[in-house]
């Protein structure tokens, strides 16, 4: 890893990221495209050691609370985090000034932070989003390789359910050919029913190819699935969008488990969820007892 000081940290839609690059090893990872312009290794993670001293410059400078967010790009419990604790330090900002948060992640060290979590949702509103994809363990630690499996992140869920934090699943991708079954689709719902996760994301049951990530998809593809790249390469060419050829009945067996768990299907009802700052008046009231 490598550090630098950042110009800033928040963008206009109040979300930061804290490293650039990633050591999850994820054979899929859209970050790894050429059009965010990395000049340096994807691997060798880029530190924005300043980051907290932005963060609270920049909290301290807002007129309105808000929704902060975090993981979109890169995730903030990454490896490097144990040593750096970059993270955990900008979540104690947060929380000193009572600002809300929208963290993403596949890692359960963010459990490590479940103190803080609690005690943003307590003033505030905490929401934690976590990455579900595969609900084989033997294909996940394939497809995800060094970060914990399906089954231990729905164990992160059901934890961050009994302290009281909602919490949103990103369905996605489900790779063609791969993982796009009946069975891996409905294995992760049902965790999601059983761990009441109040939203899902899902766009689609598919995934994105471009230049960057499709030639580390494709190399992976030939080590652990010979012929693969292939049959990708046949039906798909150099397309952008990669779409799961089961889609519609995936995406009905989606539609219908959602609704019939009262859990928010419509990405546009999750995002409107994830960004939405309770009302001032909820923690002033609370505030005078």
């Amino acid at each position: 890893m490598h550090f630098v000081d950042a110009k800033g940290i928040l963008s206009s839609g109040n979300g930061m990221n804290l490293y650039r690059g990633c050591t999850h090893g994820c054979i899929y990872c859209d970050s790894r495209s050429r059009c965010y312009q990395f000049t340096h290794e994807f691997e060798d993670i880029e530190v924005k050691r300043n980051a907290p001293e932005l963060l609270e410059s920049a909290l301290r400078s807002k007129r309105k609370k808000c929704m902060i967010g975090t993981g979109a790009m890169c995730d903030p419990y990454m490896h490097c985090e144990e040593e750096l604790r970059l993270t955990r330090r900008c979540l104690e900002i947060i929380d000193r000034y009572e600002f809300g948060l929208a963290i993403q992640t596949k890692s359960d060290r963010i459990l490590r932070d479940l103190d803080l979590l609690k005690s943003i949702n307590d003033k505030a509103k905490c929401v934690v989003q976590m990455t579900l994809t595969t609900f084989d363990e033997e294909l996940c630690r394939i497809l995800e390789p060094n970060v914990c499996t399906t089954k231990r992140r729905y164990e992160v869920l059901q934890t961050l359910r009994e302290a009281g934090i909602s919490t949103v699943v990103w369905l996605s991708p489900i790779l063609p050919f791969i993982n796009d079954t009946r069975e891996n689709v409905e294995g992760i719902l049902n965790y999601c029913i059983r761990a009441k996760v109040r939203g899902i994301i899902c766009f689609g049951m598919g995934m994105t190819l471009r230049a960057g990530d499709r030639e580390y998809y494709y190399r992976a593809l030939d080590r652990h699935f010979p012929g693969m790249k292939e049959r990708y390469q046949k039906r798909y060419g150099y397309a952008y969008e990669v779409p799961s050829e089961r889609n519609r009945e995936l995406m009905k067996l989606f539609y219908a488990k959602c609704a019939g768990h009262g859990i928010m299907s419509r990405v546009d009802d999750v995002f409107a969820y994830l960004k939405e700052f309770p009302k001032q008046e909820k923690y002033e009231q609370m505030s005078l007892f």
